[in-house]
């Protein structure tokens, strides 16, 4: 059965751990290409919402959700069980250190570094299969320009960024008002099949 992408936020179980919202779930989703078979890899995966539909998508693949709060590994296995994926496998524990035993991935996501973006790019390189598509979701400008930075200084890769302010009607009583949500860099970077 195939996947639409774009579960709405609220049927996902959460708590107080950050939360990919709907539209940049799909922007991100799309920009990862996924195929039926793939093994994916989310760095900082939170609730587990992108995990969720990536593991919808790669019905016969596998996902690897990273997440280094206890709170967060426990929302994926809810998250995991309300929408019956079983080919998601949840990791506790901080990058790049919790990477030690991904296999090689056909896409990386990473959501959430800490201070430890360059190391975490060094290791996703080494998983990352050529052709693979690497993806960061960007909430900070040093993150953006760190990831950038990152990228130019390696020819095995191309890279495009976009930035995205998603805008929601909110009802206020009897009126309709815009609410912004937080602007996010989303980074798309392919790693070039001869590598």
């Amino acid at each position: 059965m195939t996947h639409m992408i774009g579960i709405a936020d609220d049927e996902f179980i959460r708590g107080n751990i950050p939360m990919t919202k709907q539209e940049i779930r799909i922007l991100t989703l799309t920009k990862a290409k996924i195929k039926r078979t793939d093994t994916i890899l989310d760095i900082g995966a939170g609730t587990g919402s992108l995990s969720i539909e990536a593991a919808l998508l790669a019905e016969q693949g596998k996902v690897f959700a990273v997440e280094q709060k206890a709170e967060g590994i426990e929302l994926i296995h809810k998250n995991a069980t309300k929408f019956a994926v079983e080919n998601l496998t949840a990791i506790e524990g901080a990058a790049p250190q919790a990477l030690s035993e991904i296999p090689p991935c056909d896409v990386i996501f990473i959501g959430g570094s800490g201070k430890y973006l360059v190391e975490i790019l060094n290791r996703c390189d080494s998983l990352l299969k050529p052709d693979g598509r690497l993806i960061l979701n960007c909430i900070t400008i040093q993150t953006l320009y760190e990831s950038i930075a990152y990228m130019k200084q390696r020819s095995s890769y191309t890279y495009d960024a976009i930035q995205v302010q998603v805008t929601r009607l909110n009802k206020v009583g009897p009126y309709d008002m815009a609410q912004a949500l937080n602007p996010i860099h989303i980074i798309t970077c392919q790693k070039n099949s001869k590598f």
